[in-house]
């Protein structure tokens, strides 16, 4: 016979596990898909992984430790591993920096809502469109990539540009070289005769969008004159050396007149090509400088050797700053509002309120923006992948992409990839046991 529980007491023992047990069996079943797909999908791979290391490309040759060695001998694998410091260091405290920023500063104006939400528009965009767009932006013709366009904008406003790359006179022309890019007239020139410099090679499209119909000023005067024109009609005719009606000017070529070495004067051409120089040029050469017929500055090859990192970096923040942001100005938004007045009332200004107050209220907020961005760039590979062009991915490559290059295609050694995809289980495990640790203080609060 079963025994009665007492009215008011507790289950006789026996009872009691039965109930145990029963609910640890429920609880185990319930479980259990849960841990199935948690084996099938991640601890099989990773133990596969960990064995498929220690042997050769075959997979049929015991390799021992040889494909690790391999990793931090291989230059082009050793140069993944030192970008993905660079990836750790760098994209981490920029996005937190910039995300911090944002969420201080908008803290209080009245938009701030609309420009956290244009901030944190490019968190909808995928890895792979990001990439698309910056391939453009990065793009190294200023007439097609945004960050020439603007870089060039702004060198060509303070250092100016060279009018007409690949300008020259004919062998027939009243001009000669005469050292570092420059042309000078054979013969001295002489006030009241009209001087002639023209010139060829200047494609349609580097033609000023004003120039006119070059002229002959009139003769006379104790002025040296001139005109500089493109000696050069469109289908063709013309004469040689002399100025016809469909030949346009050279606005804005700069003309030297030099006597001894020495520079007497200078004049720029107008729009119909015509210039003037005073009477001090009589009896000079005139000199064209060789900074009218340099090429023009096109801006910073981003995507060269050197840039390529910083410039993926760059989209990577541009991404993940509007992360950083939200996360951190909802830390922000439960701040105690009394201790920042405090702070205030004792006289502290604002930057101080900052750096002592707020910062460090908001250290655990930072903490898990830092942790989590720092395990998102260990396996950075989109981007890479489609930004960096083929010539230079050796450059910018990661360990992620390594992995790909190193498991796929004809020459794939999935001993190497193996060993890479551990490399990086162990580097993000560091990573994952401080959050752990962190999350577990904070608990304990």
């Amino acid at each position: 016979m079963t025994a009665a529980v007492p009215a008011g007491g507790t289950p006789p023992p026996a009872q009691r596990r039965s109930v145990t047990g029963t609910r640890k069996l429920v609880a185990a079943l319930f479980l259990l898909p849960a841990l199935l797909l948690l084996g099938a999908l991640v601890v099989y791979p990773i133990g596969y992984s960990v064995h498929r290391s220690f042997f050769d490309q075959s997979g049929e040759g015991f390799a021992g430790f040889g494909n690790y060695v391999e990793i931090f001998t291989d230059d082009t694998i050793l140069t993944a591993v030192k970008n993905n410091m660079v990836w750790v260091v760098l994209a981490p405290t920029v996005a937190t920096a910039l995300g911090l920023i944002f969420a201080v500063l908008t803290e209080r104006v009245r938009w701030g809502t609309a420009f956290k939400l244009i901030v944190f528009m490019p968190m909808a965009i995928s890895m792979l469109a990001a990439g698309i767009i910056f391939r453009l932006v990065y793009e190294q013709d200023p007439d097609r990539g945004v960050a020439n366009a603007v870089w060039v904008g702004v060198h060509d406003t303070f250092a100016g540009s060279a009018g007409y790359p690949g300008a020259r006179p004919l062998a027939a022309h009243p001009l000669r070289a005469a050292g570092g890019g420059a042309f000078v007239t054979k013969e001295p020139v002489r006030a009241g005769t009209p001087v002639r410099l023209p010139l060829v090679g200047v494609a349609a499209p580097r033609m000023p969008d004003d120039a006119r119909p070059a002229a002959v000023p009139p003769a006379g005067g104790k002025e040296v004159t001139g005109t500089a024109w493109l000696d050069f009609a469109k289908g063709g005719g013309g004469r040689l050396n002399a100025v016809d009606a469909r030949e346009l000017g050279l606005e804005g070529l700069t003309i030297e007149a030099v006597r001894d070495g020495a520079v007497v004067a200078t004049a720029t051409a107008a729009a119909d090509g015509t210039f003037t120089l005073p009477p001090e040029a009589d009896g000079a050469r005139l000199r064209l400088p060789g900074e009218n017929f340099r090429e023009p500055y096109n801006g910073v090859d981003w995507l060269g050797p050197s840039l390529v990192t910083p410039a993926v970096i760059g989209s990577y923040v541009w991404m993940w700053a509007g992360f950083a942001m939200v996360l951190i100005a909802a830390g922000l938004a439960g701040l105690p509002r009394e201790l920042l007045e405090a702070a205030r009332v004792d006289g502290a200004n604002e930057w101080q309120v900052f750096r002592r107050v707020t910062v460090p209220l908001l250290a655990p907020v930072l903490a898990v923006v830092l942790v989590t961005l720092m395990i998102n760039v260990l396996k950075i590979f989109d981007l890479v992948f489609i930004i960096a062009p083929g010539s230079v991915q050796d450059d910018a490559n990661v360990l992620a992409l390594q992995l790909y290059r190193s498991s796929f295609g004809t020459d794939a050694h999935l001993g190497v990839g193996s060993a890479i995809s551990v490399l990086l289980l162990l580097l993000v495990i560091p990573v994952m046991l401080f959050n752990i640790r962190r999350i577990r203080k904070e608990a304990r609060r």
